[in-house]
C-alpha cells in the first residue's frame, strides 16, 4: 500500500474546511468526500461480490504481469512473470538461484546459468563441462518430466490466478487504499488471517495486490490487458539436457 498523494491530501483538507463553513437554516452541517466518487462502483458492494467481480475481470483479461513472493511446500519463490493466454515468460528465484521460464503453448523452456546446472548435476567429473554447455541456453523441458508440471504452473495465467485469487474464511471489506497510485478497495478473509486483496476502483476491478493467508507471500499485479509477444528461441539458443531434469 502506498501513501495518499500530497495533492489528494490537500484536497481532502480543503473539502473539510469548506464543509465546516456550510450553513443551513438549522446551523452548520458536516459533509465528507465520497471515496467512491468517480470509481467503478465496486467499493460499495459486499466483499463476496467484489471478489466475484475481480475474479471475472482477471479471467477475461488478455495479459498481465505478476511479481512478488510465493511460499509453497516450505520453499519461497520470487516471481516476475508476464502471462497471457498463449503462455508466459519471466524469472523465478529460489534459494538464491534464478532461472528463466518460457512457455509457448505446450512447449516449456528453462534457461539458467552455469551455477544452476552445476548444483543440479552435483560434483561429478562431468558436471563443469555439462554446466558450460547449458549455461545461458534454453533447455526444452519434456512434457513427461516432473519439472514440467512443477514449472509450467508458473507460466499458466488461468492456473495461477485460480489458485491465488481466493481468500479463505469469512469475507469482509477493509476500507479504501491505494496501490501504485490507483485507488483500491481492500477485501479480507477472516479479518486478514485468510489473506487480503486490493481491488482497483478505477476502470476494470482488477486485483492489484494480494497478501496470501498464513504469510505465504505477497504479490502485485499490473499491466492488465497489455499483451506481449512470445517468441520461440532459435536453434542456436537451445540445447538438450540429455536426461530428466533435476527434481531440486
Amino acid at each position: 500500500m502506498t501513501a495518499i498523494p500530497q495533492g489528494r491530501a490537500r484536497r481532502t483538507v480543503v473539502v473539510g474546511a469548506m464543509c465546516a463553513l456550510v450553513v443551513t437554516g438549522t446551523g452548520l452541517t458536516g459533509c465528507s468526500e465520497d471515496p467512491d466518487a468517480g470509481t467503478n462502483g465496486v467499493g460499495k458492494l459486499p466483499a463476496a461480490q467484489i471478489q466475484s467481480k475481480t475474479r471475472a475481470a482477471a479471467g477475461s483479461a488478455r495479459a498481465l504481469r505478476l511479481s512478488g513472493n510465493v511460499v509453497t511446500s516450505g520453499r519461497t519463490y520470487k516471481l516476475d512473470m508476464r502471462l497471457n493466454s498463449e503462455g508466459g515468460s519471466g524469472s523465478v528465484t529460489a534459494e538464491g538461484t534464478t532461472f528463466q521460464l518460457l512457455r509457448i503453448g505446450e512447449e516449456l523452456y528453462l534457461k539458467a546459468g552455469a551455477d544452476f546446472w552445476t548444483q543440479a548435476d552435483g560434483k561429478g567429473d562431468n558436471s563443469d563441462a555439462a554446466a558450460e554447455k547449458l549455461d545461458g541456453k534454453y533447455v526444452k523441458v519434456p512434457s513427461g518430466d516432473p519439472a514440467y508440471k512443477k514449472f509450467s504452473g508458473f507460466t499458466d495465467k488461468d492456473v495461477l490466478l485460480d489458485g491465488l485469487l481466493t481468500l479463505h474464511g469469512s469475507l469482509d471489506t477493509d476500507g479504501h487504499h491505494e496501490q501504485a497510485g490507483t485507488r483500491t478497495i481492500r477485501i479480507t478473509g477472516d479479518k486478514g488471517d485468510g489473506g487480503t486483496l486490493d481491488v482497483s476502483l478505477e476502470g476494470q476491478p482488477y486485483p492489484l495486490r494480494l497478501a496470501r493467508a498464513g504469510g505465504a507471500g505477497t504479490l502485485t499485479f499490473s499491466a492488465w490487458g497489455k499483451n506481449f509477444p512470445l517468441t520461440e528461441p532459435g536453434k542456436d539458443e537451445t540445447v538438450d539436457y540429455g536426461k530428466q531434469l533435476p527434481s531440486s
